[in-house]
This record gives structure tokens, sequence and C-alpha cells, in this order.
């Protein structure tokens, strides 16, 4: 089915709200989602409502969250997230770095005392839409393995950046430094299909093929030892500098119903026009994209695809999963992983 952004939104807003959530966090948590299923993100969207509700229920994450930010430096901040939804509190730190950079040329903003903050490429739109390139990175529970290491010790640990184009549709790149994002290990469980050797090991260091036992091993880092230098900086600058929690300092956000997710984030914003006038960026950008283009073959730029998903969706609609909607509606319960 295919409803408008104002009526998912608004279904979004009312189910937290019947929970107890704050309108400031229920308007946060609908803006990212409903931009995250506009995009085509939809493991980033509304299938994760359920489980916020559940932990709501569970009394680990706030449902009225007090977010304070402190500012360290004209260029840096530390924002205490209250606890509450990750996505009020990294929208919160994002605008607040996009607000100190206009001032100082580049800012940062470290998260701690939050939850799972959603997709990063969300924030570095922002920092986009502004006119700058933006950073944002967050840590999470361990499900994946050191490069050399058979058990987890560090999460799938998600880093995005964004760049600002002429057109409005922005250069939005968002990964997880695993091999396989935890979504994506969920979608092989429901579809009832393996993975592919080397994605995930055993405690004895052997394949996983079968999805439903990663959690009894533990996920490998993206190209080896690349992927586990990427991922400790995601650790370093969102969980040891701010202060959040720190490897199994991280709850898991579908198992741990016995403490606050504790998750850290790092969000940053480069104000280009200190470098040149944004006209020479866009000439110089557009050069590169042009080059890019004329590779051969059919290159796509990070982010093409999730704003054709986009201009599909404010034309005709956004198009969501039957069950999605009904779990809006009547908050079922979370699927675990």
């Amino acid at each position: 089915m295919r409803v408008t952004a104002r009526q998912l939104s608004a279904a979004i807003i009312r189910r937290l709200m019947d929970a107890g959530t704050s309108l400031p966090q229920a308007e946060a948590t609908a803006r990212h989602m409903v931009w995250c299923e506009s995009v085509g993100r939809h493991n980033f969207g509304i299938e994760r409502l359920a489980i916020h509700l559940k932990r709501l229920q569970a009394g680990v994450l706030a449902a009225s969250a007090e977010v304070s930010i402190e500012r360290l430096t004209p260029s840096l901040a530390r924002l205490d997230g209250g606890n509450g939804f990750g996505y009020f509190a990294a929208e919160r730190a994002m605008t607040e770095a996009i607000a100190m950079a206009r001032g100082s040329g580049i800012a940062a903003v470290g998260v701690h005392n939050s939850n799972f903050f959603g997709a990063g490429a969300y924030y570095v739109n922002m920092a986009a839409e502004a006119g700058m390139i933006g950073l944002a990175m967050s840590n999470s529970f361990p499900k994946v393995a050191a490069h050399g290491g058979l058990r987890p010790v560090l999460g799938t640990n998600p880093f995005a950046f964004g760049a600002p184009r002429t057109n409005g549709e922005h250069l939005l790149f968002d990964m997880a430094t695993s091999a396989l994002a935890g979504s994506t290990v969920r979608e092989h469980i429901e579809a009832g299909t393996s993975l592919s050797p080397g994605l995930a090991i055993d405690p004895a260091g052997l394949p996983i093929t079968d999805p439903a036992k990663v959690n009894d091993g533990a996920l490998l880092p993206f190209g080896g030892p690349k992927g586990f230098g990427l991922s400790l900086m995601v650790e370093l600058l969102a969980g040891v500098v701010t202060g959040a929690g720190v490897g199994d300092g991280v709850a898991s956000m579908y198992n741990d119903f016995s403490r606050r997710g504790d998750n850290g984030h790092f969000v940053l914003a480069l104000d280009i026009s200190r470098f040149m006038p944004l006209t020479s960026y866009h000439a110089r950008f557009d050069g590169l994209v042009a080059m890019v283009k004329a590779s051969g073959g059919h290159v796509l730029l990070p982010g093409e695809v999730r704003w054709e998903n986009w201009r599909e969706a404010e034309a005709h609609g956004i198009e969501v999963n039957d069950a999605n909607w009904d779990a809006v509606l009547n908050g079922q319960a979370a699927a675990t992983s």
C-alpha cells in the first residue's frame, strides 16, 4: 500500500505518544522513519517501531528524555541524550554541529547516554542541506569479531558521510563496518536463505552459513583489517571519547531489556564556504561527478538510488509493507535478533 508522508508521520507520532513518549521525541522519530521509508531504507524505518515500544514498556528507554548540551569550545560540544531515542539526540547533535560550524568553520558533537540512532545518512543529509560536508557514526553492542579474533567485541559500528550537490540530491554514503549489517542478517532469517562463507564465524573460527546461528558466533569485519580499523575509529570517536558505553557496555536493542542502551554517537559538520565559494565547490564537484560517470559502465554515486526512491515517494506516496503498517497502527511485537 502507499501512504503520504503526513499520514505516516501522524501514525508514528500517535503510536509513540500513546505509549507515553514526549512530543519532541515522537516527532524526531517520525521524521527519521518517514525519511528512511521515502528513500527506500525500510530496514531503518517503521519496522523498528515495535522494538522501541517494547523497550519503552520495559523501562529501559526514556519516554521523556532530558537532553542537555555542553559547549566545550567554539567547535566542540557534548550532548547527554538522557537515555531517550537516539533519533532525537543525534538530530539535536547535528543541528548543534551545523550551528557551531557557521561560526568556526568546522564543529563536532559527541553524544552519550543515547540509544539506536537509525540511519547515519539522515544526519549527513542535514549537513548537506546546510551546504556542509557531514560525518555521522555510532557504536553498537558487540556482534563483530576483531580481525584475527573469534568472539564478538565490537558492534556493526556504522558511519556515514555526505556532501551537497546543486540538484539537492546529495552524496550520501552510509555503511556498517561489519561484513554484513544486523538488519541484513534478520532479512536472511525471514527469507530462509543462507549466508555466504566469510561473513560470520563460530567460536572455533569455522564459517557460519545459517543466519539463525550468527548470535552464537560473530560477524566478521568487512575487508578484514580495513573494516576492523574503521570500526575501531567509530568505537573511539562515538564511544570512548564521548563517555558512552564501549564494547559490551552497550546493550543489545533486541535482546537486553535489563539496562539502557548507552550508545554513543559522533557527528561533524564542515562549512565548505570557508575553503571556497559554494559556486566554486559545486563546479569542482560536478567536474568530479562527470569524470566518474564517464569512466564506462553504469556508475551510481552513493545516494543516487535513494533519491530515485524519494522522487517516487513524492509523486506517488510512500510504499509501506502491510505488516509494518499494521505494526504502526497496532504495535505488534518485535522480532528478535
